[in-house]
């Protein structure tokens, strides 16, 4: 006959009288996510600081990048960036009002606090696509030297950056993509630059006032401008016209930086379209009543949980990205 054997100690710790730190099973699942993922977004920057150190002389400058704003034409250096960050800050404020709604059954306020959670995280996830296309696009161009060094150019007065299509010229030639079909080693042609090599240069030695920018930083800390006459000589070193940035070419200085860009901030950007779709399915169970019915609002919790996660993973993209 079998018997139950009484310790004495079954309310206690010891005795698994209570739960690990008071929080559920979801929670503590939760809780291991966010750390295997903050393990994983550490490792993308710290990869970012050793490949910044190493190539620290040729590394853009963040604002000299970042200048656009939707709807206006101007050099607004991060400007937009930091509105993008504003968003995602309050939408994770928002969170926190939905979840201390909820911990006193507030049903109406959840529901307010979870659209407004909503609506900045989608801000966000435009705001960081219409980033990704400006980026991609390029609004200068460039050349790029058979090292794989970027030549910019420069209004010597003005100071300011020169697009391509200020000085370029003309020229009447026929300009046929590269097709894998055609080619040497059947490789294939990227997209078709505005302007070819040769129209770059004729424009280039016909307009005295526009001047080279190398990608070497200076004792000041800025990119080196080239006077007119070495900036003729070093023109001759280009082998092809860079319009925007990939993950091979990027117009606005060392690909790696483009690369890093483009992997980090489009991890990031996939939480946060991943957590403004989980916000939508718990935003419909609370307007169906769901957790009011159960009596407690711990998916919203849960959910808080991984919103705050993913804001405050971009307060350190941001900081390292494009502050430092």
């Amino acid at each position: 006959m079998d018997a139950t054997v009484s310790t004495g100690t079954e309310d206690s710790v010891w005795g698994g009288g209570n739960r690990p730190l008071g929080a559920s099973y979801g929670k503590m699942m939760m809780w291991f996510f966010i750390m295997s993922d903050a393990l994983t977004f550490s490792g993308f920057l710290v990869a970012y600081g050793f490949s910044r150190f190493k190539f620290i002389e040729l590394w853009p400058i963040a604002d000299q990048v970042f200048t656009h704003v939707p709807f206006f034409h101007g050099n607004y250096p991060m400007y937009y960036v930091a509105f993008m960050t504003f968003i995602l800050i309050m939408s994770s404020v928002t969170m926190v009002l939905a979840v201390d709604a909820g911990h006193k059954l507030k049903q109406k306020k959840v529901i307010l606090y979870m659209f407004l959670t909503i609506i900045g995280g989608a801000i966000f996830v435009g705001s960081q696509a219409w980033e990704w296309a400006t980026f991609i696009k390029g609004d200068y161009g460039a050349l790029e030297t058979n090292s794989g060094r970027i030549l910019q150019f420069v209004n010597a007065e003005t100071g300011e950056r020169a697009a391509l299509a200020d000085f370029a010229e003309t020229l009447p030639e026929e300009r046929v993509q590269h097709q894998a079909s055609e080619g040497i080693w059947f490789e294939e042609e990227g997209c078709k630059t505005s302007y070819s090599l040769n129209e770059v240069v004729e424009g280039f030695k016909a307009t005295p006032n526009i001047l080279i920018r190398t990608e070497q930083l200076n004792e000041e800390g800025e990119k080196t401008l080239l006077d007119r006459k070495q900036s003729l000589a070093k023109i001759l070193e280009a082998n092809q016209v860079v319009e925007g940035a990939n993950l091979i070419h990027n117009e606005y200085g060392h690909r790696l930086f483009a690369d890093f860009f483009f992997f980090i901030t489009g991890f990031h950007g996939f939480h946060v379209f991943s957590g403004v779709v989980i916000n939508v399915i718990i935003f419909f169970n609370v307007i169906l009543g769901t957790y009011q019915r159960r009596g407690h609002y711990e998916m919203v919790e849960k959910v808080g949980l991984y919103w705050h996660f993913v804001d405050l993973v971009w307060v350190f993209v941001f900081t390292f990205f494009y502050l430092v």
